[in-house]
């Protein structure tokens, strides 16, 4: 473990807010002759659910299908992602920031899966949303 992978758990848990959602698995598949698909299950204020969604690629597909079982709408401004540490076991930090009435929020999530690590931020961006929404 390095100082890199410190600073994201830390930067995790010091901005978190109540988890209206929460990542339980994810699935995703891509290649180059294959349908990028991912599937996801996810608690839903307490509830969990599942779905599967395609995509333009693996993360695509998994905003999609988490946008779905979320029942959100929200539009994504901007995606990152960057290498906190480095290696091919490195862990990587995706950073996005959605909008949503008038209202716009970063997300973070870390993992040494992209993949996974979009999906944690994506879900990280939603429960600032819904937060802000019911305060």
């Amino acid at each position: 473990m390095f100082d890199e992978d410190l600073e994201a758990i830390v930067m995790d848990e010091a901005l978190k807010v109540p988890e209206t959602f929460k990542l339980l698995s994810l699935g995703a598949m891509s290649g180059n002759k294959t349908m990028p698909t991912a599937s996801v299950r996810i608690l839903v204020k307490g509830k969990e659910k599942e779905g599967a969604s395609i995509g333009v690629g693996p993360i695509d597909a998994s905003f999609r299908t988490i946008a779905g079982l979320t029942d959100t709408s929200s539009k994504l401004l901007y995606f990152a992602v960057s290498s906190i540490t480095g290696g091919t076991d490195a862990q990587g930090e995706v950073l996005v920031r959605l909008e949503d009435e008038g209202k716009v929020v970063i997300g973070q999530g870390a993992d040494p899966d992209i993949t996974t690590a979009a999906a944690k931020a994506y879900l990280n961006a939603l429960n600032r949303l819904a937060f802000l929404k019911a305060v």
